[in-house]
């Protein structure tokens, strides 16, 4: 009974690790990590959501005589997770080049130390 929501305690575990990492950290690469985290917990939960036991492929193929109908899975889930996959790991990427831009910048990438030295600027 309780193993046939595993895939959903995964997720939730997941997402708090994620949400925690970002909002506790200030180092901003445990932060980007801590936002895959929080990204690949939705992606997993969309993906159990699609996942109908007994499901085929939707083609559609002829039906033997007496046979009971197939059962489709709905393919729409994975096409939005792939799609989100791409747009995750761009997202990931672009939060890196503008950390090195930020270590060039400052010489840190702990986010207290860059709000300490912002603050020395503006003096």
């Amino acid at each position: 009974m309780y193993f046939s929501y595993f895939n959903y305690w995964i997720c939730i575990i997941l997402l708090m690790i994620g949400l925690y990492t970002v909002m506790s950290r200030s180092n901003l690469v445990k932060k980007l990590i801590g936002l895959s985290l929080f990204q690949i917990s939705v992606f997993l939960f969309y993906i159990s959501m699609g996942k109908i036991t007994g499901g085929t492929a939707p083609i559609v193929v002829e039906a033997l005589e007496g046979a009971p109908e197939p059962v489709y899975s709905n393919p729409l889930p994975h096409v939005l997770i792939l799609t989100a996959i791409v747009v995750g790991v761009a997202t990931t990427a672009l939060g890196l080049s503008l950390v090195v831009r930020i270590k060039e910048t400052f010489g840190t990438i702990d986010e207290d130390e860059i709000l300490e030295l912002e603050i020395e600027e503006d003096k």
